[in-house]
């Protein structure tokens, strides 16, 4: 049965079984490969994307659930690494192996579109359902704070992920 939805902005209709999780049918079906599966029942975090701008595992999401709705993925944040958190990523040398970055950056994105200048106690409860087996958590917190920062100082309305498409 074909579902149609909004894919970092573009309408897209796939023509999958309803009952797929959207993890795969990004992944598969439109080819966007930065979606990570990690274990398959939400647990690790690697999975996350947006969904009507709000942080969601992917892999337990139904693609009939996001039918007409604002799906975002890692993609859609900045093909050239211009965006807050992807420059405090680099800042801060996060990544190790990389695999749950994508878990990471689209949760720390939720958490400062929900509050922008949270505590660092409050990053850390925001963060903690991404596990990161290089446990670079510490730099991750940081990252966070920086990105934080950044975006305060920032001009309103430079975010990808921003906007009334994705309440």
């Amino acid at each position: 049965m074909p579902v149609t939805f909004r894919l970092n902005g573009d309408a897209i209709t796939l023509d999958d079984d309803g009952d797929t999780p959207l993890l795969w049918a990004i992944r598969e079906q439109a080819g966007l490969r930065g979606t990570k599966f990690g274990c398959g029942r939400a647990f690790c975090g690697a999975c996350t994307v947006h969904v009507g701008g709000r942080a969601v595992r992917s892999c337990v999401t139904l693609l009939s659930s996001v039918a007409g709705r604002d799906v975002h993925t890692i993609e859609s944040l900045s093909p050239d690494r211009s965006h807050p958190l992807q420059k405090a990523w680099i800042a801060e040398n996060v990544p190790q192996c990389g695999y749950c970055q994508n878990g990471q950056i689209l949760t720390a994105k939720a958490l400062l579109d929900e509050n922008p200048n949270p505590t660092d106690q409050e990053i850390r409860e925001g963060m903690d359902a991404v596990l990161c087996r290089c446990m670079t958590y510490y730099r991750i917190q940081a990252a966070v704070r920086h990105a934080a920062d950044s975006m305060a100082a920032a001009p309103s309305g430079s975010d990808a992920l921003n906007g009334e498409a994705n309440r």
